[in-house]
C-alpha cells in the first residue's frame, strides 16, 4: 500500500506540473510495478552525467520493473493534452546532458527491480537476450558461464546495452566485427507512442534500423538479442611506437585490411593513441608500461614531440600452443615499421583485458580525478584527410599538456550498415579520433575546462575551414540546422522516422534534435 501511495503522490505532482487532463484516482489503472519517484536524491542523480558540463533536473524518475512500465508512461505522455518529455538513462555516461530532461521524466534503466530481466543465453544459437539497462560487464559475466562472449565491445564495460546501441558502440574489434549495432539480431522497443514492438531485419525493419544509432529518438530499447562467439581464454597485448605518422597509419590500415583473412593471419583488436607530451606515455591509459621503468620520448630517437602508439591484441583459447601464437604474432609484426626496440607485450586473461579501463577508473577515483568535467570530443575523420588532421591538430592546435588520452584508429565502412541512423564519412576507411580529456582545477591553465573547450572549438573550426568532412561520434549540437548538416542526405529519413515513431517529440529531448511539441519547461509557470 505504501508503494501505491508513493506512486500516486509522484503522479499527482507530475500532473499538477504539466497539467495533464487525467483524474488522479485513475492512475492506479496504469498498473506500474516499478517506482516513480520525486525524491531529492533520485532527482539529483538523474540531473547529471559523466560529462559534468550541464545539469538539468527532471520532474520525476521512473525505476521500471518491465517494458510494460515504460510503455504505460510513454503512452501517457503521448496521449495527454499537455505532454511531457521522457528520456532513458543507463549508466549516465553521456557528456552533454543527452539523457537529461527538465520537462519530464527520466527512466533509470540500470538497476532494474525485475529479477526476470537477467541475461538469457542461448548457447546453441549463439546469442544472449538482455535488458536494455543491463551493463556490458554483467552481460559478459553471464555469457562467460557458457564459454561465450559478445563479438564487439566498447573500451569501457560499465555502460548500458541500450546506451551503446543508441550510439553505435565501438572499440578495437570494430574493424573486424563492426560496431556493436552490427551485432544485434533483434530488439524489443517502446516507441514514443507507447507501443511495444519487436523488431529485426525481417520484422519492423524500419524501426530496427532507426533505433540502432538513433540517439534515443525513436524508441527505448528494452531487450536486445546480441550475437556471441566462443570466448578466448587469454590475450597477447602488444604496443609498439612510431614517430612517423605516415608509417603509423599505413600499418593500421594494412592490419584492418586483413579482416577477411583466417583468424591465424590477423590481429583481433586494433587501436592506437597519440602522445603529444612525455607525461602521457606513462599515464593511466598507458599503465601497460612499467612505472619502474618509464618510457622517455627522447630515448626512442623520435624526431619530434609527437609519438603514435599502435595497440593490438591476439586472442587465444585454452590449450593453444604458445609457439604457434608466437609465430602468428611474429609473422604479422615483421610487416610493420614501428620504432625498433619499442615493443611492449604482456599476456593476460581475456576478461582482464576487456575490463582494463575500469581498473584505471578505480585508480582515478582513489585520487579524486574521476568526478571531474569531461569535455570529450569524438570525431570520425575520412582516411583521405587524416594526415591533414595530424598536421593541423596533433602537431598544431594541441599543446604539450593534453589532460587525457587521444585515441586514433581506423575502421572499415563495409562493417557498418548504412540503413542505421548513424552517419559516417563517405569513404571505405575512416578513423575515430577521440580526445578523452578531463578538466582539472590544479592551477594549470592548459588543463582548465575553458581551455579544453576552446581547443575543441578550434579543432571543429579547423576541420570546417580545411574542408575536412568529419562526423561527430556521440554528437552534440545545439540547433536543428547543425543536426541537419550532421545527417546530410539522411536528414529526410531521420525526420520521417521521427514522425512515425515519436510524432510528439517526447523522447530524448536532451539531444536537442527536435523541438518538443508540448511547449517549454512547465515549471516556468510555478
Amino acid at each position: 500500500m505504501a508503494t501505491k501511495l508513493l506512486l500516486l503522490f509522484a503522479f499527482c505532482r507530475l500532473i499538477s506540473i504539466v497539467g495533464l487532463t487525467l483524474n488522479p484516482t485513475d492512475l492506479f489503472r496504469f498498473g506500474l510495478n516499478g517506482q516513480l519517484t520525486t525524491g531529492a536524491d533520485n532527482i539529483k542523480f538523474a540531473s547529471v552525467d559523466f560529462g559534468k558540463l550541464t545539469s538539468s533536473e527532471p520532474l520525476a524518475v521512473l525505476h521500471p520493473s518491465s517494458a510494460s512500465d515504460i510503455a504505460k508512461l510513454l503512452r501517457l505522455a503521448h496521449e495527454s493534452a499537455s505532454g511531457f518529455a521522457v528520456s532513458a538513462r543507463g549508466h549516465g555516461h553521456s557528456i552533454n546532458g543527452q539523457s537529461q530532461t527538465s520537462n519530464g521524466v527520466v527512466i533509470q534503466m540500470t538497476g532494474s527491480r525485475n529479477l526476470n530481466n537477467r541475461p538469457v543465453v542461448s548457447d546453441n544459437l549463439m546469442y544472449v537476450d538482455v535488458w536494455g539497462g543491463e551493463l556490458w560487464i554483467d552481460v559478459l559475466k553471464s555469457t562467460l558461464k557458457y564459454g561465450l562472449a559478445p563479438k564487439s565491445w566498447t573500451d569501457y564495460l560499465y555502460l548500458s546495452v541500450g546506451g551503446t546501441l543508441s550510439n553505435a558502440g565501438i572499440s578495437g574489434q570494430a574493424f573486424n566485427h563492426g560496431p556493436q549495432i552490427s551485432n544485434v539480431h533483434e530488439m524489443d522497443v517502446v516507441t514514443g507512442r507507447g507501443d511495444v514492438l519487436t523488431c529485426s531485419m525481417d520484422q519492423n525493419p524500419d524501426l530496427f534500423h532507426a533505433v540502432l544509432g538513433g540517439l534515443g529518438q525513436f524508441g527505448i530499447i528494452t531487450r536486445a538479442r546480441i550475437a556471441l562467439e566462443p570466448s578466448p581464454k587469454m590475450v597477447r597485448w602488444i604496443r609498439v611506437l612510431y614517430s612517423n605518422f605516415s608509417a603509423f597509419t599505413h600499418d593500421q590500415e594494412y592490419l584492418i585490411s586483413l579482416h577477411d583473412q583466417p583468424q591465424s593471419q590477423k590481429f583481433d583488436y586494433i587501436e592506437g593513441f597519440v602522445i603529444v607530451d612525455e607525461g602521457l606515455i606513462n599515464n593511466w591509459r598507458s599503465s601497460f608500461f612499467s612505472p619502474n621503468n618509464p618510457v622517455k620520448i627522447t630515448s626512442l630517437g623520435a624526431g619530434g614531440n609527437v609519438l603514435y602508439c599502435l595497440e593490438i591484441t591476439k586472442n587465444y583459447h585454452e590449450g593453444a600452443d604458445p609457439e604457434v601464437i608466437d609465430q602468428e604474432v611474429e609473422a604479422l609484426l615483421e610487416k610493420l615499421n614501428y620504432i625498433p626496440a619499442s615493443m611492449f607485450t604482456t599476456d593476460l586473461p581475456y576478461v582482464d583485458f576487456l575490463d582494463r579501463v575500469h581498473t584505471a577508473e578505480l585508480k582515478l577515483r582513489s585520487k579524486g580525478l574521476w568526478e571531474v568535467p569531461h569535455p570529450w570530443l569524438n570525431l570520425f575523420v575520412p582516411k583521405s584527410r587524416i594526415a591533414d588532421f595530424d598536421k593541423g591538430v596533433f602537431k598544431g592546435i594541441l599543446g604539450n599538456k593534453t589532460s587525457g588520452p587521444i585515441l586514433i584508429y581506423p575502421m572499415n565502412k563495409n562493417k557498418w550498415d548504412d540503413r542505421s541512423s548513424v552517419v559516417t564519412p563517405n569513404e571505405d576507411v575512416f578513423y575515430l579520433v577521440a580526445l578523452l580529456r578531463s578538466a582539472l582545477d590544479n592551477g594549470e591553465e592548459t588543463l582548465t575546462l575553458k581551455h579544453l573547450s576552446d581547443e575543441n572549438r578550434k579543432i571543429i573550426n579547423f576541420c570546417k575551414e580545411s574542408n575536412i568532412e568529419v562526423k561527430q561520434y556521440l554528437p552534440h549540437y545545439t540547433t536543428q540546422k547543425e543536426w541537419m548538416d550532421h545527417y546530410g542526405d539522411k536528414w529526410s529519413q531521420i525526420s520521417r522516422r521521427k514522425l512515425e515513431f515519436d510524432p510528439r517529440h517526447i523522447l530524448a529531448t536532451g539531444q536537442r534534435i527536435f523541438e518538443p511539441s508540448f511547449g517549454s519547461d512547465p515549471r516556468s509557470s510555478w
